[in-house]
């Protein structure tokens, strides 16, 4: 059976939600062609996987490259879709010339500052009015120890309140965008009352933020329901918005570093099944705070967890197997 033939058979997973929150997938300049049909069909949020970090659009200093960010707001404007930014200050994928000079020294708090907000207000103008949300300050906060943020030339070279300045910077850029801070581990207890901390932090501030986005990478075996939920119910208790960001639910557990598995076991499919359909009942309960889920990738033919945390082992994590085809996880999350 043809793949179009297959869609058209199948409900779409948006349209499906619509009572909801946005259904939404990362895409790139390959998958807009390769899982073109599909991500149509499905999918009325979109999110660039790479393509608007800071490396991609401003890879050394004056020197922007939009062509490939445009491409993915066009083919989104061109199918009614909506855009999540992301991401705008990270820790990764940021090259060496923001934090130093031209001798290669460190540069100091001020001309950080100045860089950072030439950067934040150059991007988000330029997309103003055509992105409604961005993750402005990405995994911030220490996986584990008494420290609240993890080492960062950010932080080294600014200090600590170098994310209030990059949501200062971008709400001044595009007051209408709703302003993300978005984390890992999100539901681990340690890590969330860290997340819980730094965001309440921002909030009796004053700073200009309106969401929380939980990256949901998670697995078979984590994190727990309970976990989930606590988790919500934190950090909607600041009265922000929560988005679902990067979901994906790898078929391994997190320690798991097998390479000879080559097609997913029955009883992964199974346990991928019900992870599924439990995750999105919960996240159905929570309707009223979370506005927005996306899944890191729209099918199991390209997915970033093929090459992590070991590199050049295939797994399955969406919704949709390699030929574009719903699995038996994708009619539990439609309820069907």
């Amino acid at each position: 059976m043809t793949t179009s033939k297959v869609q058209n058979e199948v409900p779409s997973l948006y349209k499906e939600y619509e009572d909801y929150f946005l259904m939404g997938a990362a895409v790139n300049p390959l998958t807009i062609k390769s899982q073109k049909e599909l991500i149509i069909k499905h999918f009325n949020s979109l999110t660039a996987e790479n393509e608007m970090k800071f490396e991609s659009l401003q890879p050394e200093e004056g020197t922007f490259t939009f062509d490939q960010a445009d491409q993915l707001l066009s083919f989104a404007n061109d199918y009614g879709k909506k855009v999540r930014g992301h991401t705008l200050v990270w820790h990764n994928q940021t090259p060496d010339w923001v934090f130093t000079n031209k001798n290669g020294n460190s540069v100091d708090r001020y001309t950080l500052l100045e860089r950072m907000k030439t950067h934040i207000s150059t991007v988000m103008e330029r997309y103003k009015g055509q992105i409604y949300s961005w993750d402005v300050v990405n995994e911030a906060v220490s996986d584990s120890g008494a420290n609240l943020l993890r080492d960062s030339k950010w932080k080294d070279i600014v200090g600590e309140d170098f994310i209030d300045k990059a949501f200062e910077y971008a709400h001044l850029a595009d007051p209408n965008a709703s302003l993300f801070y978005n984390d890992y581990n999100e539901s681990n207890p340690e890590k969330r009352e860290k997340i819980y901390s730094l965001t309440k932090g921002l909030v009796e501030r004053g700073v200009p933020i309106h969401g929380i986005g939980l990256q949901a990478h998670w697995n078979l075996y984590s994190p727990t329901l309970d976990h989930i939920r606590t988790a919500i119910e934190r950090y909607a208790s600041l009265g922000l918005q929560i988005h679902i960001t990067e979901m994906d639910v790898s078929v391994f557990g997190s320690d798991d570093k097998r390479t000879d598995v080559k097609v997913p076991t029955e009883e992964m499919v199974a346990k991928q099944t019900d992870r599924y359909n439990s995750f999105f009942e919960l996240l159905r309960e929570y309707s009223d705070v979370i506005t927005s889920v996306t899944f890191w990738g729209a099918a199991d033919d390209y997915t970033w967890l093929d090459n992590f945390p070991v590199r050049g082992r295939k797994n399955w994590p969406l919704l949709f197997n390699e030929h574009h085809q719903p699995k038996g996880s994708f009619w539990k999350v439609i309820n069907r």
